[in-house]
C-alpha cells in the first residue's frame, strides 16, 4: 500500500448532532477536512499523519465535559485519495434565506432576481455557510430588526457572514471579532467577494479586548456556554435600548439563556425556532 494513495475517514455520530461545534474542535488536530453529511461528520487525515481514533475522541470527550455532547460514536476506515475539497463544494448549495435574501457559495453561478441581496461566500475552513439554521436564524433577525445605520458588533463571526448580511441590510458598519485566525483571514477575503471590506473591521481577538461601545447591535452565533460567559461583555458594549441577538443555541438552552441576561438588564423582545434551534432577541435597559 502506497502511503501518498490513500488516507484515513473518521465517521462521526454525536447527539446532539451539532455539526459546527463538533468541527471547530476537529480543527484543533491535524487534519485535513471536514464533510458534513446529513446526521453525522466524516472527518479526514493523511493516512501518516498522527490522527487516530484516540487522538478524535480525546477531542470529542473535551466536549462531552462541557455538556455539549452527551455520546458519540468514532469509526476509522482506510480509503482511496480523491479530490476531497471538489466533492465538498458540490454538496454546498445556494440558500434563499427570505424573499430578499440569497447566500451563495463562491463557486456556484446565481443570477439575481430583482431586489435580492445575494452575499457570496467562500467558507474555507471557516463556518458559516448559510446552510445551517442558526445563521438562517439571525440573519432573518437582521432583516427584521436591524436599523439603517446602526453600528454592528459581531461577536464570534466565522466567515463574516452576517456582518456582511448587517451591512447590505443598511448597517452603517461592522466589527467582526472571531479567536481563530483561519476565520480572521477568510472573513477578509469574504468582505473583498462583497465589496464591502471598508464597512467591515475584521479582528482576530475575544470580546474583552474590543475597546468600542454604545454599539446599537449586537450579534453572536456561538454555543450557549459562551454565551453565558460572556453575557456582562455584551452589556459593557451595548449602547441603552440596544439589540442584541444571540444564537448557536437548542430549543432547550432558552431558560438558562434568558435568565442569565435577564438579571443583566436585558428583555427578551422576539424569539423564533427552525428545526431544534432558536434565535433570541433582547432590548437592553
Amino acid at each position: 500500500m502506497k502511503v501518498e494513495k490513500y488516507f484515513r475517514r473518521y465517521k462521526i455520530i454525536a447527539e446532539p448532532f451539532n455539526p459546527e461545534i463538533l468541527s471547530s474542535i476537529l480543527w484543533e488536530v491535524d487534519i485535513k477536512g471536514i464533510s458534513e453529511e446529513d446526521n453525522f461528520l466524516y472527518v479526514f487525515a493523511s493516512y501518516d499523519s498522527k490522527v487516530n481514533c484516540n487522538l478524535i475522541i480525546k477531542q470529542l470527550n473535551k466536549l462531552k465535559t462541557e455538556d455539549l455532547v452527551e455520546n458519540f460514536t468514532v469509526k476509522e476506515k482506510i480509503i482511496k485519495n480523491k479530490n476531497w475539497n471538489e466533492e465538498w463544494e458540490k454538496n454546498l448549495k445556494v440558500v434563499k434565506i427570505s424573499d430578499r435574501i440569497v447566500i451563495k457559495p463562491s463557486f456556484k453561478e446565481y443570477e439575481k432576481k430583482g431586489n435580492e441581496l445575494v452575499i457570496t461566500i467562500d467558507p474555507k475552513m471557516s463556518f458559516g455557510t448559510g446552510e445551517h439554521a442558526t445563521t438562517r436564524l439571525v440573519t432573518l433577525m437582521l432583516e427584521k430588526h436591524l436599523q439603517k445605520g446602526d453600528r454592528v458588533l459581531d461577536v464570534g463571526s466565522g466567515t463574516g457572514i452576517l456582518s456582511i448580511a448587517a451591512v447590505k441590510l443598511g448597517a452603517e458598519s461592522a466589527l467582526a471579532i472571531d479567536n481563530d485566525n483561519w476565520c480572521y483571514e477568510n472573513g477578509k477575503e469574504n468582505c473583498l467577494l462583497n465589496n464591502v471590506e471598508s464597512k467591515i473591521e475584521i479582528r482576530n481577538c475575544e470580546i474583552a479586548e474590543v475597546d468600542e461601545k454604545n454599539f446599537p447591535l449586537i450579534i453572536s452565533n456561538i454555543q450557549k456556554n459562551v454565551l453565558l460567559s460572556i453575557a456582562e461583555e455584551f452589556m459593557k458594549r451595548i449602547k441603552l435600548n440596544g439589540t442584541l441577538i444571540l444564537s448557536g443555541l437548542l430549543i432547550e438552552d432558552k431558560d438558562d439563556i434568558v435568565n442569565k441576561y435577564n438579571t443583566l438588564g436585558f428583555n427578551l423582545i422576539d424569539s423564533k425556532q427552525m428545526d431544534e434551534w432558536m434565535v433570541l432577541v433582547f432590548k437592553s435597559e
